[in-house]
Order: C-alpha cells, then structure tokens, then sequence
C-alpha cells in the first residue's frame, strides 16, 4: 500500500499550523469569513444580489463567490486554481455546470483572485500544486453547482407559486408541471437572494450530462489564435518595467556598483540596490520598456561579494557517492537478514541531477500600490501557484495587512512547480523593488521580468539526487532482501513545512515512491539529507521523477536475472494492488506487448508507477539509432478514476511524456562550476523539440470513483520504460540521466 504524497501532507499539515501563532506571522490569516460577493466582481455582476449565508457554510461552500448568472443565461464561474496548461480552467466549471444543469454554450470560467473562499478545501490555503486540482475541489464544485440550481428552482418556484420538487431543469432552464418555463438569467437576482441550502444532494454518475465526456478547453481557441493574455501581457498606465541583475553566484551580494552608464541608456529610469531571495542583494533597473532595461543592465558595473561555499557538480558528486556507502536516516524498516543467503545479487547506483523546471513563460508580475494610510492597497498581476502565500509575504515586505494585497490571478505559460515557491520569491522580489521605488517617491506601476536566462541560472531546481541499492535473490529467483540507501538534499528544510512535513530528520519527497512502493518486497530504506547551497524545489512529480526510475529499472533487472517476463513479474508482484494491474494490463493489451512482432532493432520497454493517486503505465517501441535512444509509439494508460474530461486527460499524459522525454536527452541538466550555473538558455539547456514527440496513444481506466491526479503521474513511467528497452537491445542497464549510451 502506498503513503500519502508530499501534497497530502500539506493540507494537514496547514490545518495544523493554523491554530498556532507561528502560522499567524509565518502563513497568515486572510480575509474575513463574508467573502461571498468577492466573486461577483466578474464582468457583468454589478448589481447582482448577494445571497445570504447558511449558518455553518464555509466561504469556499458558499455559491456567491464562484457563480454569476447574467440577465441572458451567460453563468461565469470563478476558478480557484492557477491555469497553466493542465485543464483545469474547464475541468471544475464543467464540474460546477454539471451538478448546476446549464447549457455549457452559455458557460464561461475566470481566474479567482486571492480569497478566503477560495483556499483548497483540503489543504486551507489557495494554491495549485500536488495534481490536486480536480480531486481536491470535485465535491467542492458539485454542491457549489447543485446549491445554484437549488436556488434557482426556489426562486421559480415561488414565481410560480408551486412546489419546488414539481419544477425540473434542463441545459440551463427551469421548467414547471404544467409547462411553463424560464430561463436561468431571469431567475438569477431573486435566487441569490435566498437562503444558501446547507445540504443538497448530487447527482449519481449515471446522470452525467458533462462530467466524463471529452470537450475542447474553453481556453483553446483564444490560446490557439494568439487572444489569450498571460501574466507577460499585462500592462498599467504609466507602467515601467524592472529587470534586476543577480548574483552569478547563490547567495551573492553587492559589494558595490556604478549605475552611470546605465542610466545613460534612453529609457532608462535609474538603478536600485535591492534585496532578493535567500539573503541576496542585486541591483534593479528601471526602465519605459524591456529592452531599455535590459540594456541599462547590461551596462551596470557591479563589484559581487562572493560567498564562501561555492558548489561545483564534480565535487557534490564525490560527496553524495560517499555518502551512499553509509547508512543514512531509516526511512522504512525491512528485514534483510536473507541477504546472507541470497544465491545471486544486484547491486546499482544511479544518478539524477539537478534540473530547471524552464517554463515557457518565465517568471513575471505587474506590481501596483494605491490609496493612502489605512486604505493603502497592493495590486498584483501574476499567474502563481501559491496565492496564500504569496499575499502574506508581500504583505509583511510592504507592511499591510493581507487583505490589502489583491493578487489578480493571470494565465501561466508553464509552471511545474517553480511558481510555487515557500518563499514566494519572485512576487518578493517585485514587493522589495516596489518598496525601494515609493521610498524614493515614485508612485508609477512596476512590471518585474525575470529573463529565461534569469531563471536558469538563478532560479530553483530539482536536487541531486543519487540511490543505491543492493538487492538479494533466492535461487528460485525470488527477491531475499532489498537494501535502498538515498542521497538528496531536503526540498523543505527551512521552510514553513518542515516542521509538519520532516519526520524524524526525513523528507518524505525524497523518498516517495520508494519507502511506499506499492511492490511486495523485503526493502529497507535509508535517506541522506545532505545540505548543498542551491536553492532547490518541487519539479513535475517531486520524488517520483527519480524513484519510479529507479524501481521500474531494477524491476526489469531482476526478471532478466530470475529469467521471467517483466510484465509478468510486475503482475505478481502487484497482485494486492488492483488498479495498478487494470492500467499496467491496459498499456499491454493496447500496445501489442507480447502479442505482435517488432521490426529488428526495436524493443518493448514496459514501466507502472503510481503517484498523487493516480497510476499510468507505459509501454514503449525503441530503438537506438546514431548511439541514441529512438522512440517509435508509446502506449500509456491511467487509472485516475473518473476521468471529468478524458480529453484533459490525454492532453496531460501526452505533456508528461514530452517533459520526461526531455529529462532523457544529453545535456538536459544543470551543472555547477566553482558555485556558477554553467547552462543559460535553450542552446545550453536542452529541451525536447518536434522531433523527439514519437505518437502517443493514451486509454484511460474506466471507473465512476472520485478522481485523481492526473497533472503529474504521466512523467515518472517514461524514463525508465525507455531505459527498460534499452536494456532488451543491449544488455546493459541504464543507471543515470539523462541517458547517455
């Protein structure tokens, strides 16, 4: 059986910390309980009359925050989550709409700011992270639909003067006994005047009109045509735009700097010592525009005080392989007394370096102060994961209350957890520039950008990581023992969570996936947490991106070594676990794996792992070509539950399977020389392109349960497929990435 992700830690973790007073200065209390109009700020609301409150409902319960119907039957519902390309901008609205009975013609969705009412209902504080998005908020979104169309029907009821239970709806129409009709807009106003029910009941999943069919994104079109505005869209009146120059090395300071030939540059404003994330400094350059900017900080002349440990990737590397000949902190107990007996062994050592998280976007957020003493406000325009957090530290930067601090939450191009940072660093940044530019008595809105090459080199990364495992086998092939030692920096030491999240000196992220394995093995787990000066952070699938790879690999390994089929191993092995047996049996039967002949020179590469609920298998066709991997089809399938839209679904694992094809490919990693990123952009850092996307088929597990993750799972599985293929051609196992034959 396997234990709770790093995200499901969070939530009860949050709730903890609410009633102590670290939480009160280090997370914050937000708005007040009477958030129900906050919604209603949409277009077209105006006017719309605020319901009243059912006694015992939370805000995140209550329909005014999240449902606006106009005049003409238009319902536009509010979004408590970052859209950045996984689907949720239309998964919850078609959720919402579902238990609601609108016409989905006339649904549209936004982007809720930051809000009481708009905090996970699992985890208490607003965010977008964990592949939660659509299990966390399904229940959520159904009674805050079955709610509206309860008062809906009250309110036409009573128009009618006839019994609520005689009037039905239909696509966005509420319909009397006795034929009359009317539609939603015209009920609209007198419905939310009513009584919010504490109770309704739900539709079963046999009355479905839109959850679990497949529908185009209600964001694809302006997406697709250029018209969608993203957080590097924005623009204010007056508006100046703000590159800062960073340390080249973490933790760097200004020793000094000569702003004269930067502020010669037209367009340039003036130059600004600040200070940044991790106890840093910098110098910020104010400029009309981008590129006025970016010259003038071109041109700074910057005198960088060094700090005193300087990271260098040879050298961390000599230190983790060290470290994996000792035992580390027990992160699961085993026995492994049947290692003395063990009539053949396995013994590996892998490699996974650090990596960018490179969104297409980069960082990005337009910053704006108004209003005087009391009635000060910050506005701030940014695509974030962490609205809680991010309003609570630039409310204590900037000395407001965090009710003063309106973040408009904006399209994300990307993200895979680097917007969602403890320290909230980039809207940090922009609060301590914008601190620094009303000091100096300028009141003009700031736009900060963080360049690509800003980011990669200065930004947050998935750690080092290194395993080592030793692995006993009985004569008949059986696995004796199992011996895991890990070697990974801790994610979340000297974070808020760490106090809630680290038990017994260990970071579940680091060892997830491996210390839960859903495998029926004898395994023993030890972790090292070694400290290393780089400002690391979840990526796509935190510890899952190493560990399904390394267990998926060492799978395969042990077949070959007892002489069975992998697939069927996996199967034996998994026999407690049915919903890993119903995706991994899919992915075969789908793929032709063991049915069909490849072309010589091709292999099957099979690999099933579960994360954040949810479990993808995938099969692959490779073959090696130019002494590099070739990926000819891949055929995955997932067990995610009910699927709201499986054409979200398909959309997320074929991305998946695009960002671990990137993991793969020669240069994709950060290295350290003498405490410097030595990679840049693309052309250092290599990303996946056209060629390298093989087809992709994805069949999803069909199942009327509450629904899983579905952002994250897809990426783990591929690697190590690819590598389980490899290793059919050639005989030898693949231990490091990305992969280098």
């Amino acid at each position: 059986m396997t234990g709770p992700s790093l995200m499901d830690r969070i939530g009860p973790a949050w709730r903890a910390a609410a009633g102590t007073g670290m939480s009160r200065r280090r997370f914050i209390k937000l708005t007040g309980a009477s958030g129900l109009a906050v919604g209603l700020v949409s277009a077209g609301a105006a006017g719309a009359a605020t319901p009243k409150r059912a006694g015992k409902l939370k805000p995140g319960q209550q329909p005014g925050a999240f449902v606006h119907i106009d005049p003409k039957g238009v319902v536009t519902i509010q979004i408590n989550r970052l859209e950045f390309g996984q689907g949720s901008h239309t998964g919850l609205a078609r959720i919402l709409a579902d238990e609601l009975d609108a016409d989905w013609n006339d649904v549209r969705a936004e982007l809720a700011p930051a809000g009481e009412a708009y905090k996970d209902p699992a985890f208490g504080l607003q965010m977008t992270g964990g592949s939660n998005s659509i299990q966390n908020s399904f229940t959520q979104y159904r009674e805050l639909g079955a709610r509206t169309r309860a008062m809906l029907v009250e309110a036409a009821a009573r128009k009618w003067n006839v019994e609520a239970a005689t009037v039905r709806t239909r696509a966005g129409r509420l319909i009397a006994a006795d034929g009359r009709s009317a539609g939603y807009g015209e009920m609209s106003e007198a419905a939310m005047a009513l009584p919010v029910p504490a109770s309704v009941a739900l539709k079963q999943s046999s009355e479905f009109r839109l959850i679990g069919k497949p529908v185009n994104r209600l964001d694809s079109a302006d997406k697709s045509t250029g018209r969608q505005a993203f957080g590097m869209d924005m623009r204010r009146p007056g508006m100046k735009t703000v590159l800062i120059a960073r340390p080249p090395h973490f933790g760097g300071t200004v020793a000094g700097f000569d702003a004269a030939e930067a502020e010669a540059v037209k367009g340039v404003d003036r130059a600004i010592r600040v200070d940044l994330d991790r106890g840093a400094t910098g110098v910020a350059v104010v400029a009309d525009g981008f590129w006025p900017a970016s010259m003038g900080r071109e041109r700074l002349k910057i005198e960088w005080k060094v700090p005193a440990e300087l990271p260098d990737s040879r050298r961390l590397d000599a230190e983790f392989a060290a470290l994996l000949g000792r035992d580390g902190l027990p992160a699961r107990a085993g026995d492994l007394s049947g290692m003395a007996g063990a009539k053949k062994t396995i013994a590996a050592d892998f490699r996974f370096p650090f990596l960018a998280h490179a969104p297409m976007e980069p960082l990005n957020a337009v910053i704006e102060m108004s209003g005087t003493g009391d009635g000060r406000r910050c506005d701030i325009w940014t695509g974030t994961q962490f609205q809680t957090i991010d309003q609570a530290t630039v409310a204590q930067i900037l000395k407001l209350k965090p009710e003063q601090v309106n973040i408009h939450t904006m399209f994300a191009g990307g993200g895979f957890g680097r917007r969602a940072t403890p320290t909230a660093d980039y809207l940090a940044d922009a609060a301590r520039v914008l601190k620094a530019w009303l000091a100096a008595g300028r009141s003009e809105p700031l736009k900060l950008v963080w360049t690509r090459e800003d980011d990669i080199r200065g930004g947050y990364y998935r750690p080092l990581t290194m395993h080592r495992a030793e692995i006993g086998l009985g004569e008949d092939g059986r696995i004796a023992a199992w011996k895991h030692t890990i070697v990974s920096p801790s994610i979340l030491k000297g974070t808020a969570f760490e106090a809630f999240l680290v038990k017994d000196g260990v970071d579940a992220t680091a060892v997830e996936g491996v210390a839960d394995t859903a495998y029926d093995l004898p395994i023993a787990v030890s972790v090292h947490h070694p400290a290393v000066p780089v400002p690391m952070l979840w990526w796509r699938s935190v510890g899952h991106t190493h560990s399904a790879f390394v267990m998926e690999t060492l799978i395969d390994r042990i077949a070959r070594e007892a002489g069975r089929d992998p697939v069927a191993l996996r199967r034996d092995l998994l026999k407690k676990h049915p919903r890993h047996l119903a995706a991994l049996d899919l992915a075969v039967r789908k793929s032709g794996y063991g049915a069909k002949t490849l072309p010589a020179g091709r292999a099957w590469g099979v690999a099933v792992h579960e994360s954040f609920r949810s479990v993808v298998a995938h099969v692959v066709e490779l073959s090696i070509k130019d002494d590099a991997p070739k990926l000819h089809r891949v055929t995955g399938a997932i067990h995610c539950n009910l699927a709201v839209n499986p054409r979200s679904v398909e959309a997320q694992i074929e991305g998946a399977v695009l960002m671990a094809i990137g993991t793969t490919l020669d240069g994709a990693e950060i290295t350290l020389r003498d405490g410097a990123v030595e990679q840049g952009n693309f052309d250092s850092y290599v990303m996946p392109r056209m060629p390298d996307m093989p087809p992709v088929e994805v069949h999803i597990v069909p199942s009327d349960d509450p629904p899983t993750g579905v952002g994250e799972p897809g990426l783990p599985p591929l690697a190590p497929a690819m590598a389980n293929a490899i290793f059919a051609l050639t005989g030898k196992p693949v231990e490091s990435l990305p992969i280098r034959l």
